[in-house]
């Protein structure tokens, strides 16, 4: 019975070292020679950059063995026997962004809401994989663009209100009417109050390392050196409020009117050098994007109409009336020169090309169907449809539980995050058309 029972283990543990031996077949223990084999039978570039992230073998191999060229040749047959430098990653580059284009106007889209702060959120920014939203409380709250999960606080001094904020990979900088605030991205207390006696009432703010620059009540933009904290400069651009500014590669300032025009100022001379202008103004340009591929720059105005500029000929190129009411957010990805998304008080986020002016798409979040709920954290995220409004629809048929007011938008690679000046905080995911 003993010896019985000795031969059922021994056949139980052979039959066991018999099984983990097939289940430790993994990719792991695959010969580099197998997974180039693999690797090279790949036939889109995506899926070949996600298997270079996966492991430093992978990345290796993939690397070493030019796949990624060898995929670009086979793509782009012309390009083996040109004597051009030519550059792969300016090729993958362009790949990104016609996914990424093509996404926004055509692909499929999610919508994915959560409650994001205790009061309101009327202005978002998105860079890096990482959102920033505010304005509405006493807080600033980062957020990952990937998961929704929160990141971290930062709280405004002395319960002051913000008026405007952006960021980079190193900090958090914000307008406080008539101070500039600045936070390291990894601590919730501000590093850095300017004295506020060179600015009044600022309205508005972009920044470009070393500078900060500010748009004032009374039409005058402030330069402020963030390191040295002093005002370096500041240029009359208009003789109304400033709205809005963005600033270009080129050390240009834009800075928008309620006036409807846009000044320009040029950093490196020092003056103001000239005035983009509107056929339909008067009217409050409440927005501003600029692109460094094409040079243009975008806008979105107080009548519904989006506008572009050529900043090389200083001429219009096209400003149709896409929607009936205020725009309050226009903004593009950058690199991208194919679509635009603008939002306003009508709710509607729309794609509309920046080549023409045209609209491409337009889309409102369906809140009628249940929500799923896609997490059980304090900030509980809850998956919505997307719905496609169709070209010839009114607006005013549309419910308005449909389409709360964009305050602010930004965008990512595919990806566009709104804020509506309610607590909630909204990310559309778009996906390739299929």
């Amino acid at each position: 019975m003993e010896a019985s029972s000795s031969r059922g283990r021994s056949g139980s543990a052979s039959l066991r070292r018999r099984r983990g031996a097939g289940s430790g077949s993994t990719a792991q223990s695959l010969n580099d020679d197998i997974l180039r084999s693999v690797f090279s039978r790949l036939d889109d570039h995506f899926d070949l950059a996600r298997c270079s992230a996966v492991c430093t073998s992978w990345n290796r191999i993939i690397v070493t063995a030019h796949l990624m060229k060898d995929l670009y040749y086979k793509r782009n047959p012309p390009a083996r026997g040109s004597s051009s430098n030519i550059s792969v990653k300016s090729y993958f580059e362009s790949l990104a962004m016609d996914e990424h284009a093509s996404s926004l106007s055509s692909g499929p889209a999610d919508a994915y809401q959560w409650i994001g702060h205790p009061m309101r959120a009327t202005l978002c920014r998105m860079k890096g994989g990482s959102i920033l939203t505010g304005v509405g409380d006493k807080i600033l709250r980062l957020w990952s663009a990937e998961t929704c999960k929160f990141m971290n606080e930062y709280n405004v001094p002395n319960a002051k209100t913000l008026v405007d904020f952006d960021f980079d990979e190193n900090k958090i900088v914000g307008l406080i009417s008539s101070q500039i605030c600045i936070w390291r991205r990894s601590e919730p207390r501000s590093i850095f109050q300017s004295g506020g006696a060179s600015f009044n009432h600022g309205l508005c703010m972009s920044f470009a390392d070393p500078e900060v620059v500010i748009g004032c009540e009374d039409g005058r933009a402030f330069v402020y050196d963030m390191y040295s904290r002093s005002c370096s400069s500041i240029y009359r651009l208009h003789s109304s409020p400033v709205t809005c500014l963005t600033i270009t590669d080129d050390q240009l300032i834009l800075g928008g009117s309620t006036f409807g025009n846009i000044a320009i100022a040029d950093q490196t001379s020092g003056q103001k050098i000239g005035v983009l202008k509107s056929a339909y103004a008067p009217l409050a340009i409440r927005s501003l994007s600029f692109s460094t591929n094409s040079h243009m720059i975008f806008a979105g105005s107080s009548a519904g109409y989006a506008h572009c500029w050529d900043l090389r000929t200083m001429r219009p190129l096209w400003e149709p009336r896409v929607s009936p009411n205020v725009i309050y957010s226009t903004h593009h990805l950058p690199g991208d020169t194919a679509t635009l998304a603008v939002g306003g008080i009508d709710g509607v986020l729309r794609l509309i090309s920046q080549r023409t002016g045209e609209i491409i798409r337009s889309i409102v979040v369906d809140t009628d169907r249940p929500a799923e709920p896609m997490s059980r954290s304090r900030h509980q995220v809850e998956k919505k449809r997307v719905r496609e409004v169709a070209p010839d629809a009114r607006v005013d048929n549309i419910s308005t539980r449909l389409r709360p007011q964009i305050t602010s938008l930004s965008v990512g690679m595919k990806k566009i995050v709104t804020t509506h000046g309610e607590n909630y905080i909204r990310i559309l995911k778009f996906r390739p058309q299929k």
